[in-house]
């Protein structure tokens, strides 16, 4: 039995504590054996939870998906802290530092008339302060673990404020045509057709920032809607006692056109 306080309400320091225990000899085997990279598809799935969570509008449901979100936090600082290379104090002090240099129109003297103008700054403080030289810097500085619809979107609007983009929606649409056209002629040929595909997407990704339309966002309704219109279909099959399985395609092309209707 661990030397441990119960209490009726814990705080964070408490959960830094619990985190200590867990690792520590005497404590959890598993928690003992995790690393940075065994644990890190559990912090992305932690986050999409509690994005989920903000999309159900659930505030319980949130505090839940936060509270995971923080474990994540704590348990890799703990490992650090471990190795004697910073810990969880040292986390706060970074994240205080950036906000701080980030933010002169209000820990400084700087004046801004708006949203806009706060972006622009943190842009380029953000490049001043990790040491940008140039544009490439700062599009090769977007993380290549982010969805890569995100990625390409992050990318195109670095490229954006270096006048590397289209004047207007026209151009986009005619490249996302031409990206078609392309991917068309790979695959009558078999060849290139993964990075002819990936080109289309890149494209896609153009004409949905011109929309001001959030590709991860729209990629996920389409889904949905896919997925809502296929039940319609196997439910409509089922009705007439057949499986989907054993229909043709033009039949199942039936069913798909009256689901649409509904």
């Amino acid at each position: 039995m661990v030397d441990f306080q119960y209490k009726d309400f814990y705080d964070v320091r408490d959960l830094e504590e619990i985190v200590r225990i867990l690792r520590a000899p005497g404590g959890c085997p598993w928690d003992a054996e995790q690393t940075h990279e065994s644990i890190r598809r559990n912090f992305l799935e932690e986050a999409y939870e509690a994005v989920e969570a903000i999309d159900e509008e659930s505030p319980d449901h949130l505090k839940e998906e936060l509270g995971d979100v923080l474990l994540q936090v704590m348990l890799h600082a703990r490992m650090e802290q471990e190795a004697g290379r910073f810990d969880l104090d040292g986390v706060a002090d970074g994240i205080c530092k950036k906000l701080i240099f980030r933010h002169p129109h209000v820990f400084g003297d700087v004046q801004v008339s708006g949203t806009g103008e706060v972006l622009s700054n943190w842009e380029d403080l953000k490049r001043q302060e990790k040491g940008q030289a140039t544009n490439t810097d700062a599009l090769s500085a977007v993380a290549r673990a982010l969805p890569a619809l995100w990625r390409a979107e992050k990318v195109q609007k670095k490229a954006k404020k270096a006048g590397f983009d289209w004047p207007d929606i026209s151009g986009a649409l005619d490249k996302l045509s031409e990206e078609l056209e392309e991917l068309k002629t790979a695959v009558a040929q078999g060849t290139n057709v993964e990075e002819e595909l990936g080109d289309l997407l890149f494209s896609a990704v153009n004409v949905s920032r011109f929309l001001k339309v959030d590709p991860e966002e729209a990629l996920g309704k389409a889904t949905d809607k896919f997925i809502s219109r296929f039940s319609k279909v196997e439910e409509q099959a089922a009705a007439q006692n057949r499986s989907m399985q054993g229909m043709t395609l033009e039949e199942l092309d039936m069913l798909w056109e009256r689901a649409k209707e509904t």
